[in-house]
């Protein structure tokens, strides 16, 4: 035995026994034995083989307690771009904790930890991100900086992205990332920050002489362009300055030149260079046919640009800047869909390119975004991007999911609704929605669901979601002590008259177990399938509920959507497309059940499953009890297929009991 693997021996049993230790301690005593278990963790990541022999005990550590009462308790709710930060750390317990979490999802993603609470498809996303994000660590050695900061510490990284790169292969990592980064853009968030982290990363490791990506990363060039060259004039990314000198020259025919090539880029990856806002401000100067060019506007957009010159100009002066690109594409979005047509739409806009933040309100913006703008301009870009991409909403790391969905519900189908909820948040420091007629504050309602003020949100929801928030948590109170689930009340008072007063669940409230699930699936037939309900088109967004079950169609919770529309896709099969806003609707449920995002007729933001597959997850949905409301007459074979999908997946040990116990007798 050589001295290394000795010394590994060593340190592995020293590991093991800390692990049993870890768990025979009660909660109270574990963070008293943790730093012993972290230290032997780092020193067992320099030694070669050590990251593969943690992997190996991924479960033993984790169920010992090595994540208690920490962000790494959680793993579904961990956030990629986070990471840096914990890898960079000069803390060494911060290191260690963030590695071992790491390397028990890849343990996840590699099939070897069947994971309560996520999935192998989503470790193997997260990882994948991770990656992406700290890709200075796969091919770049410590800087002064680290060396400084860290010292051997930042060895530990290295050593743990070198074994992540060889699980997962090294080969194709980088087009690996590549395929994980359209992924995400091509559902259109809103919040695109981690994924330009991600695009910088390559982009650096490109111009790195000293980083060999042999064939690998040709798909990133049009990403990169997009962000740092999308056109001639900013090809080899001079600097703003400089280009703002060169556009000054240009005649007629190359500023069209610019302008055609910000909005083929734009439209192309729903990134924004920071160029882009430039040319657009230069160009209100000029015509008015050029700037519609660099919006990349149809007629549609280009006829409400023209109609409503004044605004738009205003718009582009108030929020559009280098360090809020992204409100190009949200203008150019709102414009497309007409939405300034609607008679409060435009005043309500002019009213918040004027409104006077709460201190408050301009506090939580700069500290979550910085100060490179004001926070009335960096307001103004989350509006422009909610009302351009109203699909784009997410909940972060929050469970927050009913105050995301109003949002976006609102934005999407009331958008005069969401700039009052707004100003409101922002200026007042105050929402007020009534409840069955009475008028619930959110200043004067208790805590919310979410436990702390969220942070890792677009700036409309920064502002907005801690006050619906509270409201809702308000109205579940108020429900408390009423039959059956307090959704039924709640949702149309909550986010909007046209949800449906019909309500139907398939879960007893009382015992957990499935209710009436036969009548529960006809009626959905009969209220949203085209074939059973007189081909009748979904009009307005249905709130809905599903159960979130993971790859292998285990239950994992409830979470709220939205039903945006239910219509034949591509190869002409039903499908219900909806609206989810965990961040990334591309999903394994399990059982064969993969959410879509993208080649099954979706739009941008939309999710989708085949009809029946939906209803295999649905547990809540409304509907209009005025309208068509016999039970469908679909067949029994397709109800049976459902109710199987069911059945072997969150609905499996919730099936009641058939019949009742015969009595013994005295």
């Amino acid at each position: 035995m050589t001295r290394v693997s000795g010394e590994l021996a060593g340190l592995l049993k020293t590991f093991d026994d800390t692990v049993s230790l870890l768990s025979d301690a009660s909660d109270l005593s574990k963070p008293g034995v943790l730093p012993d278990l972290l230290d032997i963790a780092r020193q067992l990541m320099l030694q070669e083989g050590g990251c593969d022999a943690i992997e190996q005990r991924a479960r033993a550590f984790e169920e010992a307690g090595v994540f208690l009462g920490s962000d790494w308790e959680t793993p579904q709710y961990l956030v990629p771009s986070l990471t840096p930060h914990a890898l960079k750390s000069a803390d060494p317990n911060t290191v260690a904790i963030e590695a071992l979490s790491e390397l028990r999802l890849l343990a996840v993603a590699k099939g070897d930890y069947l994971h309560p609470h996520i999935s192998m498809e989503q470790a193997h996303h997260y990882l994948t991100q991770v990656m992406a994000i700290n890709l200075w660590l796969l091919f770049g050695t410590p800087s002064e900086a680290e060396r400084e900061s860290q010292g051997q510490l930042a060895l530990v990284p290295r050593q743990l992205f070198g074994h992540l790169a060889e699980r997962i292969g090294y080969e194709h990592i980088i087009d690996r990332l590549i395929e994980e980064i359209w992924r995400i853009i091509e559902q259109r968030p809103i919040q695109v920050e981690p994924v330009k982290q991600m695009i910088t990363q390559i982009a650096i490791c490109q111009a790195n002489p000293d980083i060999d990506l042999g064939a690998s990363g040709q798909g990133a060039d049009r990403l990169v362009s997009s962000l740092f060259g999308p056109t001639r004039a900013c090809r080899e990314d001079p600097g703003l300055e400089i280009y703002r000198e060169r556009l000054s020259s240009m005649d007629t025919p190359a500023l069209q030149g610019e302008a055609t090539g910000f909005a083929r880029a734009m439209h192309d990856t729903g990134l924004v260079s920071a160029y882009h806002p430039v040319l657009l401000r230069h160009l209100l100067d000029h015509s008015d046919h050029l700037l519609a060019e660099a919006l990349g506007l149809s007629s549609t957009g280009r006829d409400c640009l023209l109609c409503y010159r004044e605004l738009v100009h205003a718009l582009i002066r108030g929020g559009i800047y280098p360090t809020t690109p992204q409100a190009a594409y949200g203008l150019a979005l709102m414009l497309e869909r007409g939405i300034l047509y609607q008679p409060p739409v435009a005043p309500a806009m002019w009213r918040q390119l004027g409104l006077s933040l709460s201190e408050w309100s301009q506090a939580r913006l700069n500290l979550a975004f910085g100060e490179t703008v004001s926070p009335r301009a960096r307001l103004l870009e989350g509006v422009l991007c909610m009302l351009g991409l109203p699909l784009g909403v997410g909940q972060g790391n929050n469970p927050t999911c009913q105050s995301a969905r109003a949002l976006s519900m609102w934005a999407y189908n009331d958008p005069d609704y969401l700039l009052q909820m707004v100003t409101w948040a922002a200026r007042d420091d105050d929402i007020i929605i009534h409840f069955e007629g009475m008028p619930l504050s959110s200043m004067a309602s208790l805590s919310g669901v979410a436990q702390a003020l969220p942070m890792d949100l677009d700036p409309v929801s920064l502002i907005v979601v801690p006050h619906l928030d509270r409201i809702y948590a308000e109205m579940i109170r108020r429900c408390i002590g009423r039959e059956g689930d307090p959704h039924r009340w709640v949702n149309p008072e909550f986010h909007g008259w046209w949800s449906g007063r019909g309500f139907r669940i398939n879960v007893d409230v009382a015992t957990g177990k499935l209710h009436e699930l036969d009548d529960f699936l006809r009626h959905f037939y009969a209220s949203y399938h085209p074939y059973y309900n007189g081909h009748q088109p979904l009009i307005h967004p249905q709130p809905a509920g599903i159960a979130v079950t993971d790859s292998a169609a285990r239950f994992i919770g409830w979470h709220a959507i939205t039903i945006l529309r239910v219509n034949l896709d591509p190869s002409d099969v039903m499908r219900v497309y909806f609206f989810n806003p965990n961040n990334d609707s591309g999903q394994d449920w399990g059982d064969g059940i993969k959410v879509s995002t993208a080649d099954q007729g979706e739009r941008f933001g939309e999710s989708s499953l085949p009809f029946e597959q939906f209803a295999s997850r649905l547990y809540i949905y409304h509907y209009d009890p005025l309208e068509r409301g016999e039970l469908a007459k679909i067949s029994q074979e397709e109800l049976d297929r459902v109710t199987g999908y069911i059945h072997r997946s969150w609905g499996s040990d919730r099936i009641p009991a058939v019949g009742l116990q015969a009595d013994e007798g005295p």
